[in-house]
């Protein structure tokens, strides 16, 4: 079973998150649309977009995991299929937010062709080679030199200020917090019998987790233990869990009593939105942080949205619209690549639109048109079978 809203609502996010990725290239953006810093007590429309995502991947986990057991795959090889792909993602993660501290000068070529051989490496090891017009014989040779790349990457790596550092985990980047979040949700549903009170639990603990970790900052001087920060600080994986969350009382009230469902999701999202504003003063409303509050107010728009996208997409079936972004929710992880390729060579060549195109309205306009035009190469290769699958 696959329903369109969740599709539509992943390549909605993507866009969103490429267009707001690419807000450090303009001018007088308004403050409602960017990022709050990390001292603020402040929601930006950026700072929904990732959370979305997170909660978006929990939607999936459900479907993606039944899909795998109708065609008759064992618990453990789907495990195993959960931890790759997690990992995968981590790896990634953790190349992409050490591009963001590399140091220019100390590394061999700059960090520019640093990071367009880190995406060319990307490309090499995920495409889905299988289902591309390349030959067998080629396929294992490119994965290899797609490793060999990483591995040379990562050897000649240098970061920090003075270029004095080597890559480190840091925040593990956008990539890396959803392989965690979805590693642990996904092994737990798996293992769970589609229990949906086990996952509502889940959910419930995480979100404890979130408050312990800000009511008394959870630390650990293992650095062993320290490295599952991502999972038993909460906020992260606790997204992912009310999403699936969301799939199950989906699934368990649409067939019998849809307005049943309807009024369980609204009241879920219009909760968590009252509980984060109101827990406001006790925790601020901060991404950088992590916080309960955004955590709450994040969470309960997702329970709207995905409410609001089902009418429109699955019972009104208007779906046209969504139409040419679609290849954003069919081919994510090749649409988030994109961008890793064009800005290192923009910024290694001095390309740069006139001031005007870059500023205010025509810049948001003109960013957005950017998004789009990178969705489209998407759908391009997408029809051409080179689609990267992890």
């Amino acid at each position: 079973m696959r329903i369109a809203s969740i599709d539509i609502l992943r390549a909605l996010t993507m866009v969103l998150m490429i267009w707001v990725n690419d807000f450090w290239t303009l001018t007088e953006v308004p403050k409602w649309l960017t990022h709050a810093n990390a001292s603020e007590d402040y929601l930006g429309f950026s700072d929904i977009i990732f959370p979305l995502f997170l909660f978006i991947v929990g939607l999936s986990i459900p479907f993606a995991i039944e899909n795998r057991l109708a065609k008759k795959d064992s618990k453990n090889s789907i495990a195993k299929h959960i931890i790759i792909r997690s990992l995968s993602l981590i790896i990634i993660g953790v190349y992409m937010v050490n591009y963001e501290t590399a140091h220019h000068e100390s590394i061999l070529f700059g960090k520019y062709i640093w990071c367009v051989l880190m995406a060319f490496a990307v490309v090499l090891i995920w495409m889905n080679w299988k289902k591309s017009p390349v030959p067998k014989k080629w396929h294992i040779y490119f994965q290899i030199l797609g490793f060999v790349i990483l591995i040379f990457l990562a050897a000649i790596y240098k970061g920090g200020p003075q270029g004095e550092t080597w890559m480190k985990t840091q925040w593990w980047g956008i990539l890396g917090l959803i392989g965690w979040a979805y590693a642990i949700n996904a092994l737990i549903y798996l293992y769970s019998k589609k229990d949906i009170t086990v996952m509502i639990v889940v959910w419930l603990v995480f979100n404890v987790l979130s408050i312990v970790n800000h009511t008394s900052t959870v630390t650990f001087e293992n650095n062993f233990i320290r490295t599952f920060s991502t999972l038993y600080t909460g906020t992260i994986p606790a997204f992912t869990a009310a999403g699936i969350v969301a799939t199950l009382l989906f699934k368990k009230f649409s067939k019998t009593n849809i307005k049943q469902c309807y009024i369980s999701l609204i009241v879920l999202g219009i909760v968590n939105i009252i509980y984060g504003l109101l827990t406001r003063s006790y925790w601020g409303i901060s991404k950088i942080q992590e916080t309960p509050s955004w955590l709450a107010i994040c969470t309960g728009i997702g329970f709207l949205v995905f409410v609001i996208l089902y009418y429109i997409t699955d019972v009104k079936k208007q779906v046209n619209w969504a139409k040419i972004i679609a290849p954003a929710g069919t081919a994510t992880l090749t649409c988030y690549m994109i961008p890793y390729f064009i800005y290192p060579i923009r910024n290694s060549t001095n390309i740069k639109l006139p001031d005007f195109l870059n500023s205010s309205i025509v810049g948001l306009l003109v960013s957005f048109g950017f998004a789009i035009v990178v969705v489209i190469f998407t759908g391009w290769l997408e029809r051409k079978k080179f689609v990267l699958k992890l």
